[in-house]
């Protein structure tokens, strides 16, 4: 099957992933992939303040964390958007084993030739979201609906 997508520089920020054929409404386009990590091994390796405003770790469940800075492929380098055009599915392993959980990144709608893919990254930090941490996880997106931060409210 020949790559519907590329990784290059984005106007965003840093890399980006960018359709190279059409992709259609709810078509899975890739797997994120990295190293299956407990929650608290990733608190240990990279601590859990949230401090860098950049992250490769995508929560998979209670239990793991995927962190594609070990093992990851090109999902790592989809931005965020306020007005995305992918979203993650969180896809639960029939065997109800949450080692076997998968991350999945589908399009939300139809996608162009060279539009970059973005989603919704809907970040929650465990500590309060002070001014200074909204900007460090400034968002880049340019959309007119953004809302400056890649920070979520907790629920």
């Amino acid at each position: 099957m020949s790559r519907r997508f590329v990784a290059r520089r984005s106007p965003i920020h840093g890399n980006g992933v960018f359709a190279t054929a059409p992709i259609a409404k709810g078509e899975q386009i890739i797997e994120y992939k990295g190293k299956l990590m407990s929650h608290a091994e990733a608190d240990d390796l990279y601590g859990d303040g949230g401090e860098t405003g950049h992250t490769f770790l995508f929560t998979l469940n209670d239990d793991y964390i995927v962190d594609a800075n070990q093992g990851g492929n090109s999902a790592r380098w989809i931005n965020h958007s306020c007005a995305p055009n992918c979203r993650a599915v969180v896809e639960e392993s029939a065997s109800g084993d949450p080692r076997r959980d998968r991350v999945l990144i589908e399009a939300i709608r139809a996608i162009k030739p060279g539009e970059e893919l973005t989603y919704d990254y809907g970040i929650v930090l465990d500590v309060p979201h002070t001014a200074r941490l909204k900007k460090l996880w400034k968002c880049l997106c340019g959309s007119p609906k953004c809302t400056g931060t890649l920070l979520k409210p907790k629920r």
